[in-house]
């Protein structure tokens, strides 16, 4: 059994650790609260968006995008993958990570090239290790990110859709569900499925306008498609940041319930160390005294 000292020593080393995990805890369910805010802040922008692109679609029928025309074969595929750039955020990272390499091993599988996006640290390392074609990447995006600073990799990946290099593309993020649950979410987000511009027959009355066009009704589509596009991917940002602080909260609160059961254990061993030193004592005591 080790010695008394030695058992104070570790559980003022488990008090200490507890100390850190409770403070980030806390930091992460202030900046969790933040996040959450941004992220429902951010949704009527792509909302409003969505609405007019799928009109402004509809009313232009003789124009097709290549945002919105599927490929009859895919032979080059598209990733953007959106990670955290710090980790101690539970299995939220490993848990994309799993499904985007499943998919990439289906891609592979198939013949189909492929390269990717990284946006945070942890994703590009992922991929740096696994040797996926890396053809743009952004990190230390922080805690509230601004659209300006995405484009740049984004529109690498858009570039290379509307050239023809891809024929689809992907988005792989952690959606934010609640507090307590966050899913990995790969959908695709080039070409635009008809889902994503369907709209209600509420939404169809709404934005039923008839539209003048300047400087034509092809340009206009064109950007405002890229905006769309542009601001689905932030959204993913942005729940992947809420789904970061959130996951994090719980892995520290589970640290700090763990640190607190392990200072426990250790203060019943020592507690039981100490009583036996304090017997073997006085029974030497005693034993002394009756040789005497």
């Amino acid at each position: 059994m080790a010695s008394t000292k030695e058992i104070r020593g570790k559980i003022k080393s488990v008090q200490n650790t507890r100390k850190i995990t409770k403070a980030m805890e806390m930091v992460a369910a202030s900046k969790m609260r933040k996040a959450q805010e941004r992220m429902r802040a951010a949704r009527p922008y792509a909302d409003k968006v969505r609405n007019i692109a799928a009109h402004m679609s509809e009313a232009n029928s003789e124009y097709q995008h290549p945002f919105l025309m599927s490929r009859p074969q895919i032979k080059g595929a598209g990733l953007i993958l959106i990670t955290t750039d710090k980790g101690l955020c539970g299995g939220m990272n490993t848990n994309i990570m799993r499904a985007a390499t499943a998919r990439m091993k289906e891609w592979t599988e198939a013949g189909v090239q492929l390269q990717t996006t990284a946006i945070g640290g942890k994703g590009l390392g992922f991929l740096n290790r696994i040797g996926a074609n890396v053809v743009s990447h952004i990190t230390h995006i922080g805690d509230a990110p601004q659209l300006n600073d995405l484009i740049g990799s984004i529109k690498v990946q858009l570039d290379a859709y509307v050239a023809g290099e891809i024929d689809v593309l992907y988005l792989g993020y952690t959606k934010f569900i609640n507090s307590m649950k966050q899913d990995s979410v790969l959908v695709q987000l080039l070409p635009l499925p008809a889902s994503t511009l369907a709209q209600t027959e509420q939404e169809a009355i709404a934005y039923s306008w008839d539209y003048v066009y300047e400087p034509s009704a092809e340009a206009v589509v064109d950007d405002l498609l890229i905006r769309y596009v542009e601001a689905l991917i932030f959204q993913a940002v942005a729940e992947n940041i809420a789904s970061e602080q959130s996951a994090r909260m719980v892995a520290m609160k589970a640290a700090s319930d763990n640190a607190k059961n392990v200072i426990g254990e250790l203060q019943m061993i020592y507690n039981k160390s100490r009583q036996a030193a304090i017997t073997k004592e006085l029974s030497e005591i005693v034993g002394g005294a009756a040789a005497v």
